[in-house]
């Protein structure tokens, strides 16, 4: 009782997900149910037609039957063309608004809680599950409501020729209805392996380098393999179970159509009548065919529904205000005991900082101390407690948009888009002239190097921006910074995965430029230019001051200074 109580739920939840798409359906419906009636109208029609002129009556006699032939047949055509048109376009339409609206629950998402979902899980969760809604509503819906209500007007057709034929018929169509696809949505129960099918080929292709070089390649593929195999038998017990729903229809077919023409041969029924009882049932077991089919359908939709739905209730990481402030004329942002978390975990708690355009200020500490958290926060892409105010007010009350045209970001993986090296410039600022490109690599120390290239700034930069090398794909990123001239710039690891070298000149090309810099890093080397250095631990800040004060101290950032000049 509980689980079917669930189902119903399951059931509900999912049909809100395409009610946008409902009139369509409806529409669609009753068109189908028309074209269904036009079907069992022609073949009674045809057989009263073909067992009347076996009589050889007058010409006259027979004029209304074929007239009936003739208005069924173009009837059924023109139906089942409408109903296909107007169901397709209910469920293009309910698609385009659920992607839409999926789209816009993951932006609020990014990038702060999206790390929840796999990557390639996400994409499937995007495409393949928000495609396998269209079913619910031409493969589920639709077929029900057609068999239902053609199904209803031709046992009303056979109840007032003969009421035995038409109770039987009445008890057939129930059990194709109702017991086959309950007993077929039982042995359909497995789900599949698609979607994490999916998620491991896109991670596969993403890291393929990575695997390779690390030898891990082979057991990725072991993996793929086996999630093939086991969605090669999801696939094959799903044939399987609907092939044996469809042998159960076809028999219930062949003993309604028996017990139809014995029970019009008992009660001595017009042999002209008694084609029609005998032929229609053919026509009316065609509406409920597909049923099994369908209930297989359902059970997949309602598991892809499950998973959109996921999409659609996860808790949002930040709250955008319903009257956002306006931007302050002065960029100043102030932090004073802020706390932030994820979950029930407390990431930081207690930080103090000040940041101000011209101002320096580091962030140091290991792995998991709290700093890309810090500047997910100061981004608006977390919510805190505490006070973290822009121009003396709370940034919470700002729309985080605007927030992040005054806060930027050149993050550690500096991420380049697959198209070409201006079009990647310019996603900083649209109306930047070709001198202002120039001029911000020139700052970003790439002009030379982008003059080199094959063809210049229309040069491709490949998935991901592979074509380039990671010092570049991190200058590209400053570059795109210094074009959107953000007064306050955070640099959360710019020189991960880079050589000393490399790194030390992309951090000290990053200070430039007058903006306020907030430096996000667990490297200690080129600090002293700082104005202040923070040392975080476990999310509190264990020591702060300017890089000769902290080494006086002697305490852990000087212990960590000395540790890494020392392996140099």
């Amino acid at each position: 009782m509980r689980r079917a109580s669930a189902d119903r739920g399951d059931v509900r939840r999912t049909l809100t997900l395409v009610r946008p798409a409902a009139g369509g359906v409806a529409l669609s419906a009753l068109l189908g149910a028309g074209a269904a009636c036009a079907s069992v109208g022609l073949l009674a029609t045809s057989a009263w037609l073909i067992a009347r002129a076996s009589q050889q009556p007058g010409a006259s006699a027979l004029g209304v039957a074929i007239a009936g032939v003739q208005f069924f047949a173009l009837a059924r055509g023109l139906l089942r063309y409408a109903e296909r048109l107007a169901g397709h376009d209910a469920a293009l339409e309910a698609l385009a608004a659920l992607r839409v609206r999926v789209y816009e629950r993951l932006e609020p998402l990014s990038p702060a809680a999206l790390p929840g979902f796999r990557e390639g899980d996400l994409l499937a969760r995007f495409v393949h599950d928000v495609d396998a809604l269209q079913d619910l509503l031409l493969r589920v819906l639709q077929p029900f409501a057609i068999a239902l209500i053609a199904g209803a007007a031709t046992v009303a057709l056979l109840w007032w020729l003969l009421p035995a034929a038409g109770a039987i018929v009445l008890v057939a169509l129930l059990l194709a209805a109702t017991v086959v696809p309950w007993l077929t949505a039982r042995e359909s129960g497995r789900a599949p392996a698609q979607a994490n099918l999916s998620s491991v080929t896109v991670e596969m292709l993403d890291g393929a380098p990575e695997l390779l070089v690390n030898g891990a390649l082979p057991g990725r593929l072991h993996t793929l393999a086996r999630l093939d195999a086991e969605l090669t038998r999801d696939d094959a017990a799903a044939a399987r179970t609907m092939g044996s729903g469809r042998a159960l229809v076809t028999l219930l077919t062949g003993l309604a159509l028996w017990g139809t023409v014995l029970v019009a041969i008992h009660a001595n029924l017009d042999p002209v009548l008694l084609a029609v009882v005998a032929l229609v049932p053919l026509a009316t077991f065609e509406l409920v065919g597909g049923l099994p089919a369908v209930t297989s359908d359902l059970s997949r939709v309602r598991r892809s529904a499950e998973r959109v739905q996921a999409v659609l209730d996860a808790p949002v990481p930040v709250h955008e205000p319903a009257t956002p402030h306006p931007l302050p004329p002065a960029p100043v942002l102030r932090v004073r005991g802020l706390k932030a978390r994820y979950g029930d975990t407390w990431v930081l708690d207690g930080v103090d900082l000040d940041l101000a355009p011209g101002r320096r200020v580091a962030v140091v500490g290991p792995s998991g101390a709290g700093k890309s958290t810090l500047a997910a926060v100061l981004l608006r892409f977390l919510d805190y407690e505490g006070s973290v105010t822009l121009g003396g007010t709370e940034i919470h009350a700002f729309d985080g948009d605007a927030v992040r045209t005054v806060v930027g970001l050149v993050a550690q993986d500096a991420h380049v888009f697959d198209t070409t090296l201006r079009e990647n410039l310019l996603l900083a600022r649209r109306d930047a002239s070709e001198a202002d490109l120039h001029d911000a690599l020139d700052r970003a120390r790439l002009l030379a190097w982008t003059d080199t290239l094959p063809d210049g700034l229309a040069t491709e930069g490949g998935t991901a921006g592979h074509r380039y090398s990671g010092g570049q794909r991190r200058r590209i990123a400053l570059a795109r910074a210094d074009l959107a001239r953000f007064p306050l710039l955070i640099l959360d690891e710019p020189g991960e995965h880079l050589d000393a070298k490399t790194a030390d000149a992309v951090v000290a090309d990053a200070l430039e430029g007058g903006h306020g810099t907030l430096l996000i890093t667990h490297r200690l080397t080129g600090l002293e230019a700082m104005d202040e250095i923070v040392v975080l631990e476990a999310g509190r800040v264990a020591e702060r001051g300017t890089h000769d004060d902290l080494l006086d101290r002697g305490g852990r950032y000087a212990e960590s200074w000395t540790r890494a000049r020392n392996t140099r």
